[in-house]
């Protein structure tokens, strides 16, 4: 069975292929199919945007269509930068500017102040237009400097809760076992897992 994923992301590519190792189903990313509309990410909340990228790319394709989308919420900041994560310092996404501004908005910010999570929404939908969500989050603090080379986006800022080390720092095995993404596709694969099973045995 084919599924096309709603990213040139290669890291969330490679995340989604290494939670869904043990299933019947080749990943295709977005790059992977030509002429593929490109989806804007115009709405106001995770699901809307996972739901939108998910249907479009399905009709448009032909295929059933997997599509997330994730960012991180700062309580200090009213929940910013929310679904604006990966373009916070503006266009065209740039990680590290993201990460500027980040420490910049929070530099008078004490450390007890600085709580926040990671969000994710996974969307699955099928050429017809039928779309089912699941989400996942990571509660964690927002570091006062960086840390770590591994991972991506806010990763060098970000520690999760319960540990002492950012993403950056814990490498990959660690991060999906308790990331906003890897939370919502062991519930992706929990609650699809007898669809997609059944589907890539037709």
């Amino acid at each position: 069975m084919k599924i096309l994923l709603a990213t040139h992301n290669r890291h969330k590519i490679d995340e989604i292929r290494e939670i869904f190792a043990d299933f019947p189903i080749d990943f295709l990313s977005a790059a992977d199919v030509p002429n593929l509309p490109e989806p804007v990410e115009d709405g106001d909340t995770f699901e809307a945007n996972a739901r939108k990228k998910a249907v479009e790319l399905a009709q448009a394709s032909g295929m059933w269509a997997l599509a997330d989308d994730s960012g991180l919420e700062v309580d200090a900041l009213g929940g910013a930068p929310g679904v604006h994560s990966a373009r916070y310092a503006g266009e065209p996404c740039n990680h590290a500017r993201n990460n500027d501004k980040l420490l910049a908005a929070l530099a008078d910010v004490p450390p007890e102040k600085r709580t926040a999570r990671f969000r994710c929404v996974a969307a699955l939908a099928s050429p017809d237009g039928d779309v089912r969500t699941v989400s996942g989050f990571c509660p964690g603090h927002i570091a006062t400097e960086r840390h770590g080379a591994a991972g991506f986006g806010y990763d060098p800022l970000f520690i999760p809760e319960g540990e002492t080390q950012t993403f950056a720092e814990l490498g990959p095995e660690i991060k999906n076992s308790m990331s906003h993404r890897g939370r919502a596709m062991a519930r992706a694969k929990a609650e699809w897992g007898p669809l997609l099973r059944s589907l890539a045995d037709a």
